[in-house]
């Protein structure tokens, strides 16, 4: 097992255990062990999450379940970081921040639950020139604005990924994004080659 990946799952274990709740959802893809996702890393080909999580998780990590809605955003993100010729790194800051932003869930207009105009995976805003509402609105295209502007990033590859993400963001809440780093790697894992 990946010693990044190791560490992170230990000091997961260890905070949930300290809090009394069990670890392993948190550890490990839903319904799998330890062992199986490292075998299944190694014998599907999929990319090794730690090289999709290279400075280690940053605190306490976050884990949703995905319905249909969210595992089909998914895989739009992931294909739309193809088409940019982007790699399984840019993926797993892209589907983070998503997680962050809307749950993955593609948002329109919430009425007076939104923040001023923000649509979309990226909670992106037509005022601030991410695009159309259609635009921001439509996976593809949100996920390609979010990676021109990561592309704008010096330095983003190396960058733990809460630092990248509020380069592009700019929230109010930039420390939030890292929670949610071990599942962005997981789902770029299970679904980068399908």
């Amino acid at each position: 097992m990946n010693t990044i990946f190791r560490r992170s799952v230990l000091g997961i274990a260890c905070l949930a255990l300290s809090a009394g709740v069990a670890a392993g959802p948190l550890a490990t893809p839903t319904g799998t062990s330890p062992a199986s996702t490292e075998a299944g890393v190694a014998q599907a080909g999929k990319p090794d999450i730690g090289t999709l999580i290279p400075h280690g998780t940053q605190g306490e990590q976050s884990r949703i379940d995905l319905g249909d809605e969210q595992t089909a955003n998914t895989k739009a993100v992931i294909a739309a970081t193809k088409k940019a010729g982007m790699d399984e790194r840019a993926a797993v800051l892209a589907i983070a921040t998503a997680l962050q932003e809307s749950k993955l869930k593609n948002q329109g207009h919430l009425g007076e639950h939104n923040d001023e105009d923000s649509q979309g995976l990226f909670q992106q805003r037509p005022s601030s020139g991410w695009g159309t509402v259609e635009q921001i609105t439509d996976p593809e295209h949100a996920t390609t604005a979010f990676l021109e502007a990561l592309k704008q990033v010096d330095g983003w590859e190396d960058m733990p990924l809460t630092q990248a993400a509020q380069k592009v963001q700019e929230s109010a809440h930039p420390d939030r994004y890292a929670q949610w780093e071990t599942q962005a790697a997981d789902l770029v894992a299970e679904h980068w080659n399908s």
